[in-house]
Parts: structure tokens; sequence; C-alpha cells
């Protein structure tokens, strides 16, 4: 069995923690590993193989790192250059499988879901297995206990065609409002959709071609034109931009003849929303959870979540509060599903907030936004052992560095040197420099820029590393 992990989703409704470059999946919101490390641990036991992955082309590298941190090695890291939604992403993985000769179960899974009971969800796989090895295409339905209008719905009926234990899926419901959701438990034929499914390669193809053949065809030679770099595969960007958006839902499970459910209870929560996060963690003598240096006062059933500042809250109810070091979110818990609708809103504003935090990874390291102003901008810069950045060059602005720990390697122009501790440099327009950590601690230094234009866009990138395409100072660019 092959475990598909889909990891490409923004998770939105999770801002301002979750940001389009670092989204939910690999944030730590539920314990000590992300949501991403703690779905491949959760595999770990015998017939289950090394995960194929599939994610954004932008997150290739926090993938990457979220591996190695947990010990873990992926077979394949399947490289969309966008998203195209669930149905492409599984129809791209079941191809690369059979193009190596391969036809083995698929178990599809979110990277951004909890499970907490993993002796339940190893017997539902097991009874799972049973119908997808006789060509049934499963999907883990979760019994609903709740009225809960966040969640899609799956009606299901007897067939004693199938295993014990396992109904056909009757009809799938979109998100119902409170009244349909309560008529829904109270039937108890009705369970929540995990968007977590087992089926052959084969098979899925099969009904994905009969069912949607645009998204088959266009996977199909997507995949043909992909270009592989060991492990990763990256999709050819021209030919997935032809690709249907559209989930497994409404392209393959609605349509097929063969969708049954399997039921799981095993402490699953799709983590979806800032309700869901107050839901599975510990809450004190009057309801709340808070997360940072925080203080509740005479408040009842809040989220308070602090990345620095002391916050406070007196006297509300049913409130989540989110602050970051560059936004904070004040909502009432009732209305948490409206958060997406403002990222769209702060979209459309050009707002830089729903994409990156003031820290922002790279393969080498990380950079965090200091203080800014209408000439000048200070950057904290962290660079991983034997790391460095790109060969580049800058048209509009000049750089200070000033080293805090470490050893940093200066290549400016046709001088390459080395700095300690204390030691600084300056760096003028339009040279060609390369900042490298040749020492085994982690080199920190203090950049100061200055100049007309400090847009992360105004960088020629001349030799990279990590593969990355060079750029021209007329491309934007959000990467160093």
């Amino acid at each position: 069995m092959i475990p598909v992990i889909l990891s490409g989703g923004s998770g939105s409704r999770l801002w301002p923690l979750s940001r389009k470059q670092y989204p939910k999946q690999f944030l730590a919101l539920t314990g000590e590993q992300t949501l991403f490390q703690q779905t491949l641990l959760r595999l770990n036991f015998d017939g289950m193989q090394q995960a194929v992955l599939v994610a954004n082309q932008d997150h290739r590298f926090i993938v990457q790192e979220q591996l190695d941190a947990v010990g873990i090695q992926a077979q394949a890291m399947l490289l969309e250059p966008f998203g195209r939604n669930t149905a492409p992403a599984v129809a791209i993985a079941a191809m690369q499988l059979l193009a190596e000769g391969r036809d083995e179960l698929m178990l599809v899974l979110p990277a951004d879901h909890v499970l907490r009971d993993q002796r339940a969800f190893q017997q539902a796989l097991a009874l799972a297995t049973i119908a997808a090895e006789k060509g049934e295409m499963v999907l883990f339905g979760v019994p609903a206990e709740r009225p809960e209008t966040g969640y899609g719905y799956i009606r299901s009926k007897a067939d004693v065609r199938l295993p014990d234990g396992i109904s056909r899926v009757a009809e799938f419901v979109e998100k119902p409002n409170e009244d349909l959701a309560r008529q829904y438990v109270e039937s108890g034929d009705y369970f929540w959709n995990s968007g977590m499914f087992l089926f052959r390669a084969s098979r899925f193809l099969e009904e994905l071609k009969h069912h949607d053949v645009d998204i088959y065809d266009t996977c199909l030679l997507a995949v043909e034109r992909s270009k592989r770099d060991g492990i990763a595969v990256s999709i050819d960007s021209a030919t997935f931009a032809c690709c249907p958006d559209n989930s497994i839902d409404y392209a393959v499970m609605e349509k097929t003849e063969r969708a049954c459910v399997v039921p799981l209870s095993a402490g699953w929560n799709d983590v979806g929303s800032w309700s869901s996060i107050w839901e599975v963690h510990d809450k004190d003598q009057d309801g709340n959870v808070t997360k940072g240096d925080v203080v509740v006062q005479d408040s009842h059933n809040c989220l308070v979540h602090g990345n620095g500042k002391l916050v406070s809250v007196i006297g509300l109810d049913d409130v989540v509060v989110v602050e970051t070091k560059d936004a904070m979110m004040i909502a009432h818990k009732d209305r948490v599903q409206d958060v997406k609708k403002l990222v769209n809103r702060l979209d459309a504003d050009g707002r830089s907030e729903t994409q990156n935090h003031c820290a922002v990874y790279r393969p080498w390291g990380s950079y965090d936004s200091v203080d800014m102003g209408g000439r000048f901008q200070v950057k904290h810069i962290t660079v991983k052992p034997g790391a460095q950045l790109s060969l580049q060059m800058h048209h509009h602005r000049a750089e200070h560095w000033i080293v805090v720990s470490g050893t940093a390697q200066v290549t400016c122009d046709d001088k390459v040197f080395l700095l300690t501790e204390n030691q600084s440099t300056y760096i003028p327009i339009a040279s060609v420099h390369r900042l490298a950590n040749p020492g085994k601690i982690p080199l920190e230094i203090i950049e100061v820029q200055s100049g007309s234009y400090l847009g992360e866009d105004d960088i020629e990138r001349l030799d990279d590393v990590y593969g990355r395409a060079p750029q021209s100072a007329t491309v934007h660019s959000i990467a160093r």
C-alpha cells in the first residue's frame, strides 16, 4: 500500500497564522510536530511503503526540511506549479506509479488533518483494504456526532455485496444549514466526508477517464512532460495550466457506482477553522484555550493565540484572538468560517500579509523583517550550516551586513573573504554578491538595505545551488 499525501492547500481559514507561502500543514498547531509530520508519522507500520507527496513547487524545500526533521524519507515528491484541486493531484500520483509499472493500493490522505486514535485508524484501514482489493472506491466517513455546518456529508445505504461494516454511498451532500445538519445526525445514516480515500491506482484512473476525461488527458500529458530531479518530479506548468480544477468527490466519487464508506471513529478533525483548533486542545476551567504570553480574565470558551506580544482578554465569551508579528485577527467563534472571505478581500487589496509571515523560509535558512521605512529595511538573516544564498545582484539597493554569530563567507564582485562575530561589510548597488555559511553552527547576520526600491523582485539571480531558475530583476520573485 502506498500513502499519497496531498499537501497543496493554503489553509486560508487559519489566517493570520497560516499564509500561502507557509500554510497550516507545515505548522505545529496541535502538538510538537506539524500536521504534515503527524500525518507521516502515523503511517509508520508494517505494510505501508514510503509516501508519495504531492505539494506546491513553492513548498519543495519546506517539505524536505520537515521530512529531515523527523527522519522520514519519501519515495517521490510530485511538485505542482499551482493548485488544481485533489482530482488532478491524485491522478498525477496514480499515473506516475503506473508509468513505473506499479499498481498498488493508494491511500490518499490530506496532510493537514488530526487523528487521535491510531489503533482505530488501522482497524478502519484493514476493513477498507478488503473492499479496495475487490475494486471498490473506499471513502473513510466519520460518523456525524453533532450538527456541524462546516463539513460535507455522505448519506449511506446498505449493500449486501459489500463486506460487513461497509456501506454504499447513496448521496453526497454539501455543507448544510444547522437544521438540516441536525436532521442528518438524528437519522444515523450520514457521515462527515473526511477527504481520505483508498483505491487501486488503475481503478481510480479508469473511473476518472470515464467520468472526467479532460482531467485524465491533461494530467497524462503533464506527467509525460514532467522533469525529475532525484525524488522530485516537477509537473509541466504549461500543460497543467489547462487542467480543470476539480475535487475527487466531484470528478469521480459522486459519479462512480463503486463508491463505498468505511466508518472512521478515530478522533478525526480537519482543523479547518479556528473553532476546530479550539475543539482539539485542552481547556482551562472556563473553557479557554491559550498559547503564548496570554492573560484571560472573566472570559469563557475563547481561543487566544499570542506570538510574542502580551495579549490580554477581559470579559469576552466565544471569541477567537490570534496575534502575529504583522497582523491580528479577532472573530466570534460562530463566524470563523468567514476568515476565508476576509483573506480574499485582503488579496484583492494587494495586501502582502496573506502571502508571507515576517519570517520567510528559504532552502538556505530564513529571514525576518525587523523594521522598514521609505528608503531602508532591516532584516535578521539566518543561514544554515553549509548553506549559501544565490549569487545575485540588485539594481536599486545597497546592503550592509553585520555578523551577529557564526562565520560568514562573503563574495563581493572579485573578492571572497570571511567575517566573524561583530564584523561587517558593505555591498554596493549592482555588485555581484553571495552570502554563505562555511561553519558548523547557524550564521546570523543583520542586513540593512538602503536605496530607492527595496522590493524582493529587485534581484538578478546568476547562480543557485538549489536549482532555482535564474531570474531577472524585471521578473517578480519573492525568493532570494
